[in-house]
């Protein structure tokens, strides 16, 4: 599907009535096949907005077809595991999978571009690179050898350091340790002596638990609370500078996504973009309370020390000097990213940084 069709009758987050328009013939929609998929997820049943964007983006599919093209969503571990939705769709046991992209760094790193790099871009700015920074069409170039389609479909927003069974101090605190991290970045965490584990989300509270692992991140409050994370590891610290964002994506099967009338092509188009939408919405509105109430149970919130995000940062910068050198596919991506992300920082810091960080004051001085 061309972008500029997308954004027409879409809209950037999917303009859901001018897609109505398009859609809604009673005519059209009586003429269309009935056509049944299965969409694997990699999250479990008991988070309701990381695995609920799957619902909500099948309930859109339907409603804009008439209820002719159906998705039903399988949590992990009911079809697959939910580290290999990516193999599901590449080999055709089911037509689509909702998934990070960065759990698949092991085939190739450039997977991580479509979920989220270390230092890299926050959920807006990734946004942009997708839609109009070229990001779109480098990692659909990127995912012909997979047989794929791939649709941006969900955000958690920045994300929080993870929760730790003991206070990091300093980059030495962290070696040994051994922490659930996904992606690129558990490559950034063992230059610093971590050793990283990947494990899916359903699966981290008993590895906390019986100290298989010794810290483990995985989305923010909300999320984190729900696993109930802080019932095992009292420290629970802030930022996720390897998720400024994480964008989870939708893949479709080339040959099943091929063989659809382009009225359903675009009914997945419309609803995977509002589903960004309300997912981004949905974890900001319920990201506070929730930690309000971890922090009232107890837990002890922290930032990283200065000393350990510039250890990060140096390491990240090495792992991706040394990646580009030998991927030629990861550097066509890092080509258009890096000055893409680094224009986005300079155009952050003149109004949205400012902005926020002024509200931030007056709220620390309770002038809010």
């Amino acid at each position: 599907m061309q972008r500029r069709k997308f954004i027409r009758t879409a809209g950037i987050g999917g303009a859901t009535v001018a897609a109505a328009g398009v859609l809604s013939a009673p005519a059209v929609a009586q003429s269309m096949p009935e056509v049944k998929w299965r969409m694997a997820s990699s999250f479990p049943k008991s988070l309701d907005t990381i695995y609920g964007a799957g619902e909500f983006f099948a309930k859109r599919v339907a409603a804009l077809t008439d209820n002719k093209f159906q998705i039903r969503v399988f949590a992990a571990g009911e079809i697959v595991p939910g580290l290999q939705v990516v193999d599901a769709v590449q080999n055709e046991t089911v037509e689509c999978g909702h998934t990070a992209a960065y759990y698949y760094v092991g085939k190739d790193p450039t997977f991580a571009f479509d979920t989220a790099l270390p230092f890299g871009l926050n959920t807006r700015q990734h946004n942009a690179w997708v839609y109009f920074g070229g990001g779109l069409e480098l990692m659909r170039d990127f995912y012909k050898e997979y047989k794929m389609t791939s649709f941006l479909m969900s955000q958690t927003g920045a994300q929080m350091g993870g929760w730790w069974r003991k206070e990091i101090k300093t980059p030495e605190d962290m070696k040994g340790v051994k922490m659930r991290i996904g992606g690129f970045a558990g490559q950034v965490m063992a230059k610093l002596g971590v050793v990283p584990q990947q494990i899916a989300g359903g699966d981290i509270y008993p590895a906390l638990e019986k100290g298989t692992i010794d810290a483990a991140e995985w989305v923010g409050p909300y999320d984190d609370q729900k696993l109930g994370f802080n019932k095992v590891a009292p420290y629970y610290y802030y930022p996720g500078w390897w998720e400024g964002c994480a964008a989870l994506s939708l893949y479709c099967g080339d040959k099943a996504f091929d063989a659809l009338p382009p009225m359903y092509k675009e009914a997945i188009a419309v609803a995977a973009g509002d589903t960004v939408t309300w997912s981004v919405a949905k974890y900001d509105a319920q990201n506070p309370r929730a930690l309000r109430e971890l922090v009232a149970a107890g837990t002890k919130f922290l930032p990283f020390p200065q000393a350990v995000m510039e250890a990060c940062f140096s390491a990240a910068n090495e792992l991706y000097a040394e990646t580009i050198s030998k991927n030629p596919k990861f550097k066509k991506v890092y080509d258009s990213w890096k000055p893409f992300r680094n224009e986005e920082v300079l155009w952050f810091r003149v109004a949205e940084n400012t902005f926020d960080n002024f509200m931030a004051r007056q709220s620390a001085a309770n002038k809010l």
